[in-house]
């Protein structure tokens, strides 16, 4: 059963919940990162800012967005973690339990149909100190690792499939391989992974979240009311809870990019803070 949590956005990304179960979300093309806590109230974080796809929770307070660089965003004041003159933008983001911070840069405009140039998975060790970990990656969208971080899962929304990457005690990245791969005319978005390793997708275009095995077989499939399901994650203490958000509502049009939550059986990964 699905409860509806807030309306009325447009495209919506970036799901992450905090230890006092405010739930953060940004709005894609209107802007803006927001906060709504557990009453239902709903208040601006960054305004204005478009183009965030990922957000991460700081462990000194604040948020790591994405959008045209990565920066650190705390009490109004930014921080520049990562900006490069040859990437016109980031998409989704991550953190490894060092606190380190993945993410995907954006070297096409998503939103525009033709031919792509591919972009790249890069580790954010400190302010100005980043690595390339991999390239070849269509249209980046969600990242996550695996129970114990020994695999890490990267959407690409042009394959459409996840890409996964076996992480060794170095950190380096190999054995590169595609699993998951959705139907035609939808495509991988968001995603989170569990406690037993399976990877939920949000499926834009499919009108799911689907769970998969680490293997890439269909587990399970939880029906959404959107044609555009953007990304998921977990939520409260024990992490059952699954917040779903869309860039649409076909149940009511109008109320446009909507906030879903259920609850799930097995328990969603913590995730870390980012520490750069």
């Amino acid at each position: 059963m699905l409860e509806t949590l807030a309306f009325g956005y447009g495209l919506l990304e970036g799901p992450r919940v905090d230890e006092g179960e405010n739930l953060y979300f940004s709005d894609v093309p209107n802007g803006g990162v927001y906060r709504r806590s557990p009453d239902g109230e709903v208040t601006t974080v960054v305004p204005r800012r478009r183009g965030v796809g990922g957000i991460a929770l700081h462990a000194d307070g604040g948020l790591v967005i994405g959008g045209k660089n990565i920066c650190h965003v705390k009490n109004g004041e930014t921080r520049v973690l990562l900006q490069r003159e040859d990437i016109p933008g980031f998409n989704d983001l991550f953190t490894d339990s060092a606190g380190r911070v993945y993410v995907g840069s954006l070297r096409s405009d998503p939103f525009k149909e033709g031919a792509r140039t591919p972009g790249e998975l890069w580790r954010i060790d400190g302010p100005g100190s980043a690595v390339q970990m991999y390239g070849g990656v269509g249209l980046t969208n969600g990242i996550g690792f695996s129970p114990g971080e020994k695999s890490i899962y990267h959407a690409d929304s042009a394959g459409p499939h996840l890409i996964v990457h076996d992480v060794a005690a170095d950190g380096s990245m190999n054995n590169r391989r595609h699993i998951a791969q959705t139907a035609s005319g939808t495509i991988p978005d968001g995603i989170c992974v569990d406690e037993a390793g399976c990877i939920w997708v949000a499926v834009y275009g499919g009108r799911c979240v689907t769970r998969y095995t680490p293997e890439g077989k269909i587990d399970r499939t939880i029906d959404v009311p959107a044609k555009a399901v953007t990304s998921v994650c977990f939520g409260n203490k024990e992490r059952h809870d699954l917040y779903i958000v869309t860039a649409d509502n076909t149940e009511d049009p109008s109320r446009k990019g909507t906030i879903f939550r259920t609850r799930v059986e097995t328990a969603g990964l913590a995730v870390a803070p980012a520490r750069v």
